[in-house]
Protein backbone atom coordinates (compact mmCIF):
# COMPACT_ATOMS: atom_id res chain seq x y z
CA UNK A 1 0.00 0.00 0.00
CA UNK A 2 1.51 3.86 -0.83
CA UNK A 3 2.25 6.56 1.80
CA UNK A 4 0.94 10.18 0.59
CA UNK A 5 3.77 12.91 1.31
CA UNK A 6 2.64 16.45 1.06
CA UNK A 7 4.61 19.38 0.31
CA UNK A 8 3.06 22.59 1.25
CA UNK A 9 5.25 25.96 0.41
CA UNK A 10 4.79 29.49 -0.61
CA UNK A 11 4.89 28.96 -4.17
CA UNK A 12 3.96 25.47 -4.64
CA UNK A 13 1.54 22.26 -3.22
CA UNK A 14 2.21 18.78 -4.00
CA UNK A 15 1.16 15.59 -3.06
CA UNK A 16 2.80 12.19 -4.25
CA UNK A 17 1.83 8.28 -3.45
CA UNK A 18 5.25 7.00 -2.65
CA UNK A 19 5.79 3.37 -1.97
CA UNK A 20 7.79 1.28 0.34
CA UNK A 21 10.97 1.51 -0.98
CA UNK A 22 10.76 5.37 -1.38
CA UNK A 23 10.35 5.67 -4.63
CA UNK A 24 7.53 8.15 -6.19
CA UNK A 25 4.82 6.81 -8.43
CA UNK A 26 2.33 9.81 -8.41
CA UNK A 27 2.44 13.31 -8.33
CA UNK A 28 -0.22 15.87 -8.25
CA UNK A 29 1.02 19.69 -7.98
CA UNK A 30 -1.09 23.09 -7.55
CA UNK A 31 0.23 26.61 -7.45
CA UNK A 32 -0.14 27.78 -3.72
CA UNK A 33 -2.76 30.44 -3.92
CA UNK A 34 -1.50 34.49 -3.28
CA UNK A 35 -4.40 35.05 -1.30
CA UNK A 36 -5.12 36.27 1.86
CA UNK A 37 -7.85 34.13 2.93
CA UNK A 38 -6.62 30.82 4.96
CA UNK A 39 -9.36 28.83 3.37
CA UNK A 40 -8.47 29.50 0.07
CA UNK A 41 -5.06 28.52 0.61
CA UNK A 42 -6.78 25.25 2.33
CA UNK A 43 -8.77 24.27 -0.85
CA UNK A 44 -5.71 23.60 -3.43
CA UNK A 45 -3.62 21.95 -0.58
CA UNK A 46 -7.64 19.63 -0.15
CA UNK A 47 -7.96 19.86 -4.30
CA UNK A 48 -3.84 18.53 -4.15
CA UNK A 49 -4.98 15.78 -1.97
CA UNK A 50 -7.87 14.79 -3.84
CA UNK A 51 -5.78 14.40 -7.35
CA UNK A 52 -3.20 11.88 -5.69
CA UNK A 53 -6.13 9.82 -3.12
CA UNK A 54 -7.68 9.38 -6.85
CA UNK A 55 -4.89 8.08 -8.23
CA UNK A 56 -4.95 5.83 -5.30
CA UNK A 57 -8.12 4.39 -5.92
CA UNK A 58 -9.08 6.45 -2.06
CA UNK A 59 -6.51 3.58 -0.50
CA UNK A 60 -3.73 4.90 1.56
CA UNK A 61 -1.81 3.27 4.52
CA UNK A 62 -0.60 6.99 5.93
CA UNK A 63 -0.35 10.40 5.66
CA UNK A 64 3.02 12.88 5.86
CA UNK A 65 2.88 16.50 5.64
CA UNK A 66 6.24 18.93 5.06
CA UNK A 67 5.32 22.20 5.88
CA UNK A 68 7.41 25.44 5.54
CA UNK A 69 7.14 26.85 8.85
CA UNK A 70 7.41 27.86 11.72
CA UNK A 71 5.06 24.70 13.20
CA UNK A 72 3.90 23.48 16.32
CA UNK A 73 3.82 19.67 16.55
CA UNK A 74 2.36 19.76 19.59
CA UNK A 75 -1.27 21.35 18.23
CA UNK A 76 -0.26 20.62 14.57
CA UNK A 77 -0.54 23.80 13.41
CA UNK A 78 1.23 25.87 11.12
CA UNK A 79 2.31 29.28 10.58
CA UNK A 80 4.28 29.85 7.31
CA UNK A 81 6.08 32.84 6.52
CA UNK A 82 5.57 32.59 3.37
CA UNK A 83 2.07 31.75 3.24
CA UNK A 84 0.98 35.13 5.40
CA UNK A 85 -2.91 34.05 6.02
CA UNK A 86 -2.27 30.87 7.97
CA UNK A 87 -1.07 31.94 11.26
CA UNK A 88 -1.86 28.73 13.44
CA UNK A 89 -3.24 27.14 10.95
CA UNK A 90 -4.69 23.56 12.18
CA UNK A 91 -3.06 21.71 9.23
CA UNK A 92 -3.73 18.24 10.73
CA UNK A 93 -6.68 18.34 11.65
CA UNK A 94 -7.66 19.33 8.49
CA UNK A 95 -5.85 16.80 6.72
CA UNK A 96 -6.59 14.05 8.63
CA UNK A 97 -10.73 15.29 7.95
CA UNK A 98 -9.57 14.75 4.40
CA UNK A 99 -8.04 11.51 4.64
CA UNK A 100 -9.68 9.84 7.42
CA UNK A 101 -8.73 6.32 9.46
CA UNK A 102 -5.34 6.62 8.76
CA UNK A 103 -2.46 7.95 10.76
CA UNK A 104 -1.11 11.84 9.69
CA UNK A 105 2.39 13.04 10.71
CA UNK A 106 3.49 16.74 10.48
CA UNK A 107 6.71 18.20 9.81
CA UNK A 108 8.93 21.18 8.79
CA UNK A 109 9.98 21.15 5.11
CA UNK A 110 12.95 21.46 6.16
CA UNK A 111 13.88 17.69 8.65
CA UNK A 112 11.23 16.37 5.29
CA UNK A 113 13.97 17.23 2.46
CA UNK A 114 17.09 16.10 4.95
CA UNK A 115 15.22 13.16 5.51
CA UNK A 116 13.91 12.40 2.04
CA UNK A 117 17.73 13.06 0.40
CA UNK A 118 18.78 10.02 3.56
CA UNK A 119 16.18 8.00 2.41
CA UNK A 120 16.99 8.06 -1.00
CA UNK A 121 18.87 10.91 -2.74
CA UNK A 122 22.32 12.22 -1.56
CA UNK A 123 21.93 11.47 2.03
CA UNK A 124 21.87 7.79 1.88
CA UNK A 125 23.86 6.07 4.39
CA UNK A 126 25.02 8.98 6.41
CA UNK A 127 23.93 9.10 9.77
CA UNK A 128 24.54 12.46 10.71
CA UNK A 129 23.46 14.92 8.09
CA UNK A 130 22.08 18.59 7.71
CA UNK A 131 19.84 18.61 5.14
CA UNK A 132 19.78 22.83 3.49
CA UNK A 133 17.73 24.75 0.71
CA UNK A 134 19.47 27.92 -0.62
CA UNK A 135 17.34 29.31 -2.64
CA UNK A 136 15.31 32.77 -1.93
CA UNK A 137 16.05 31.91 1.55
CA UNK A 138 17.82 29.02 3.55
CA UNK A 139 16.07 26.83 4.93
CA UNK A 140 17.49 23.30 6.65
CA UNK A 141 16.63 20.19 8.21
CA UNK A 142 18.85 17.65 10.65
CA UNK A 143 18.62 13.81 10.93
CA UNK A 144 20.64 13.03 13.80
CA UNK A 145 21.89 9.63 14.07
CA UNK A 146 19.53 8.28 11.06
CA UNK A 147 16.42 9.58 12.74
CA UNK A 148 14.79 12.86 12.19
CA UNK A 149 15.39 15.75 14.39
CA UNK A 150 12.53 17.57 14.96
CA UNK A 151 13.69 19.89 18.58
CA UNK A 152 11.19 20.71 20.80
CA UNK A 153 8.50 22.44 18.98
CA UNK A 154 9.29 20.98 15.03
CA UNK A 155 11.41 23.71 14.04
CA UNK A 156 15.44 22.35 14.55
CA UNK A 157 17.44 22.31 11.75
CA UNK A 158 16.15 25.91 11.09
CA UNK A 159 20.24 27.15 9.82
CA UNK A 160 18.69 29.88 7.80
CA UNK A 161 18.94 31.95 10.85
CA UNK A 162 22.46 31.16 12.54
CA UNK A 163 23.99 34.52 12.96
CA UNK A 164 27.25 34.50 10.48
CA UNK A 165 27.72 38.53 11.69
CA UNK A 166 27.03 40.17 14.19
CA UNK A 167 26.44 43.42 12.96
CA UNK A 168 25.00 42.60 9.73
CA UNK A 169 21.85 43.12 7.90
CA UNK A 170 18.38 42.76 9.57
CA UNK A 171 16.49 39.69 8.56
CA UNK A 172 13.14 38.53 8.08
CA UNK A 173 12.99 36.80 11.57
CA UNK A 174 13.78 40.02 12.92
CA UNK A 175 17.44 39.12 13.64
CA UNK A 176 20.59 40.89 12.71
CA UNK A 177 23.48 39.35 10.63
CA UNK A 178 21.16 35.65 9.81
CA UNK A 179 23.19 33.33 7.03
CA UNK A 180 20.01 34.14 5.01
CA UNK A 181 20.67 37.78 4.77
CA UNK A 182 24.04 36.72 3.12
CA UNK A 183 23.79 33.81 1.03
CA UNK A 184 19.91 33.27 -0.38
CA UNK A 185 19.89 34.51 -3.59
CA UNK A 186 18.08 37.69 -3.21
CA UNK A 187 20.83 38.54 -0.64
CA UNK A 188 23.71 38.00 -3.07
CA UNK A 189 21.35 40.08 -5.49
CA UNK A 190 21.15 42.99 -3.39
CA UNK A 191 24.73 43.08 -2.67
CA UNK A 192 25.73 42.91 -6.59
CA UNK A 193 23.57 46.00 -6.82
CA UNK A 194 24.43 47.96 -3.84
CA UNK A 195 28.07 47.50 -4.74
CA UNK A 196 27.53 48.72 -8.32
CA UNK A 197 26.05 45.44 -10.15
CA UNK A 198 23.30 46.41 -12.31
CA UNK A 199 21.11 43.35 -11.51
CA UNK A 200 17.63 43.28 -12.49
CA UNK A 201 14.81 44.01 -10.03
CA UNK A 202 13.37 40.80 -9.19
CA UNK A 203 16.22 38.85 -10.22
CA UNK A 204 17.45 35.74 -8.48
CA UNK A 205 20.32 33.46 -7.78
CA UNK A 206 19.93 31.73 -11.72
CA UNK A 207 20.32 35.14 -13.15
CA UNK A 208 23.61 35.92 -10.65
CA UNK A 209 24.51 32.69 -11.66
CA UNK A 210 24.48 33.37 -15.25
CA UNK A 211 26.30 36.70 -14.74
CA UNK A 212 29.01 35.02 -12.81
CA UNK A 213 29.61 31.92 -15.96
CA UNK A 214 29.66 34.78 -18.05
CA UNK A 215 32.34 36.32 -15.96
CA UNK A 216 31.35 39.32 -14.00
CA UNK A 217 33.33 39.94 -11.62
CA UNK A 218 30.70 41.54 -9.27
CA UNK A 219 28.65 38.00 -9.54
CA UNK A 220 31.64 35.84 -8.62
CA UNK A 221 32.36 38.25 -5.61
CA UNK A 222 28.56 38.14 -4.58
CA UNK A 223 29.04 33.69 -4.64
CA UNK A 224 31.88 34.01 -2.87
CA UNK A 225 30.57 36.05 -0.15
CA UNK A 226 27.17 33.78 0.21
CA UNK A 227 29.51 30.76 -0.02
CA UNK A 228 31.85 32.19 2.58
CA UNK A 229 28.33 32.78 5.28
CA UNK A 230 27.16 29.26 4.27
CA UNK A 231 30.52 28.08 5.09
CA UNK A 232 30.92 29.67 8.44
CA UNK A 233 26.96 28.26 9.58
CA UNK A 234 27.97 24.47 8.37
CA UNK A 235 31.39 24.75 10.52
CA UNK A 236 29.39 25.89 13.56
CA UNK A 237 26.19 23.12 12.64
CA UNK A 238 28.66 20.28 12.03
CA UNK A 239 30.66 21.03 15.51
CA UNK A 240 27.22 21.30 17.58
CA UNK A 241 25.92 18.10 15.83
CA UNK A 242 29.27 16.41 14.78
CA UNK A 243 27.67 15.85 11.32
CA UNK A 244 29.26 13.30 8.65
CA UNK A 245 27.42 15.02 5.43
CA UNK A 246 25.90 18.64 4.17
CA UNK A 247 23.31 18.10 1.60
CA UNK A 248 22.42 21.62 -0.45
CA UNK A 249 19.56 22.00 -2.52
CA UNK A 250 17.90 24.72 -4.02
CA UNK A 251 18.07 27.19 -6.84
CA UNK A 252 21.65 28.20 -5.20
CA UNK A 253 22.56 24.82 -5.82
CA UNK A 254 21.96 24.35 -9.34
CA UNK A 255 24.43 26.80 -10.07
CA UNK A 256 27.11 23.91 -9.62
CA UNK A 257 30.66 24.79 -9.29
CA UNK A 258 30.24 28.87 -8.50
CA UNK A 259 28.90 27.71 -5.28
CA UNK A 260 30.04 24.54 -3.72
CA UNK A 261 33.92 25.36 -5.04
CA UNK A 262 34.31 28.69 -3.03
CA UNK A 263 31.81 26.82 -0.17
CA UNK A 264 34.11 23.71 0.29
CA UNK A 265 37.15 26.18 -0.07
CA UNK A 266 35.74 28.27 2.59
CA UNK A 267 34.85 25.23 4.76
CA UNK A 268 38.45 24.02 4.98
CA UNK A 269 39.39 27.40 6.41
CA UNK A 270 36.44 27.43 9.13
CA UNK A 271 36.47 24.04 9.84
CA UNK A 272 39.49 22.90 11.32
CA UNK A 273 38.63 20.40 14.76
CA UNK A 274 39.94 17.07 14.01
CA UNK A 275 36.64 15.31 14.13
CA UNK A 276 35.19 17.30 10.92
CA UNK A 277 38.07 16.75 8.97
CA UNK A 278 35.76 13.78 7.06
CA UNK A 279 32.73 16.50 6.13
CA UNK A 280 31.28 16.58 3.33
CA UNK A 281 29.41 18.97 1.00
CA UNK A 282 27.68 17.71 -1.79
CA UNK A 283 24.93 18.63 -4.33
CA UNK A 284 20.96 17.19 -3.12
CA UNK A 285 19.26 14.46 -5.88
CA UNK A 286 16.17 14.64 -5.18
CA UNK A 287 15.37 18.14 -6.27
CA UNK A 288 11.16 19.06 -5.39
CA UNK A 289 10.80 15.17 -4.77
CA UNK A 290 12.75 15.35 -1.40
CA UNK A 291 9.99 16.98 0.40
CA UNK A 292 7.15 14.66 -0.76
CA UNK A 293 9.23 11.80 0.00
CA UNK A 294 10.72 12.67 3.44
CA UNK A 295 7.13 12.98 4.41
CA UNK A 296 6.11 9.70 3.64
CA UNK A 297 9.44 8.60 5.55
CA UNK A 298 8.44 10.53 8.48
CA UNK A 299 4.65 9.07 8.31
CA UNK A 300 6.08 5.52 8.72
Amino acid sequence: MLTLGIDIGGTKIAAGLIDHDGALVYKATHPTPASSRAEQVWAAVAATIADALRAADGVVRAVGIASAGPVDLDSGTVSPINIGCWHGFPLRDRVAAAVPGVPVRLGGDGVCMALGEHWTGAGRGARFLLGMVVSTGVGGGLVLDGTPYDGRTGNAGHVGHVVVDADGDRCSCGGRGCVETVAAGPSMVRWARANGGTAPTGAGAKELADAAAGGDALALAAFRGGASALAAMIASVAAVCDLDLVVVGGGGAMSGPLLFDPLRAALADYARLDFLAGLRVVPAELGGEAGMGGAAQLAG
